[in-house]
């Protein structure tokens, strides 16, 4: 078991970098994307269809239009500001679960900043897909009803933030147990 725990504590490390330095990436891309559009292909990968440019991050899809065979710039920067905040919100989730691995070798799980924590991860979890939405707005206000195609995967995020809630909520009543336990002994 302690050879799989360490794994994960190693996988939630690199996953967290990984989105940190996908985050900083996507900045440079919007950056570059301003005054340099013809050089995005150098820090972000998008397929063009028959359709436009295909944006994605987390269920946030965006098809953008394509000229001279580049994305609409504006559509991209703002595209990419919701993209970031929501690697960055993914971060922080595998952040969180990396210290709540940490924290609970060798003893119990039962801590109140775990609790903390996984009410974070619940939190984090909800915001990805707003962030989503706010973005998709910001598209159409700055670039118009009809500049891209935008969808939205909302479901899955909230539902995982419920049952990070509800665990929440049982770490919690863990916590108030062990307390009465030791104040018993």
């Amino acid at each position: 078991m302690k050879k799989l725990d360490r794994i994960t504590i190693i996988a939630t490390k690199v996953a967290e970098v990984c989105h940190w330095v996908a985050a900083v990436l996507l900045v440079a891309a919007a950056i570059c994307s301003i005054f340099m559009p013809s050089q995005v292909g150098r820090f972000v990968g998008y397929s063009i269809t028959e359709d436009g440019a295909e944006l994605s991050v987390y269920g946030f899809d965006v098809i953008a239009p394509v000229e001279n065979g580049l994305a609409d710039v504006k559509v991209f920067v703002i595209f990419s500001i919701g993209a970031v905040i929501m690697i960055s919100l993914m971060a922080m989730i595998f952040r969180n679960l990396n210290l709540i691995l940490k924290a609970a070798q060798g003893t119990t799980p039962f801590q109140k900043d775990n609790v903390r924590m996984l009410k974070e991860i619940g939190i984090f979890l909800a915001a990805i897909p707003l962030v989503g939405f706010a973005a998709g707005w910001n598209i159409r206000i700055f670039c118009g009803v009809d500049a891209a195609e935008i969808s939205n995967n909302i479901g899955s995020y909230f539902v995982m933030a419920l049952v990070a809630f509800c665990l929440t909520r049982f770490f919690s009543h863990g916590v108030e147990l062990e307390n009465d336990v030791d104040g018993l002994v």
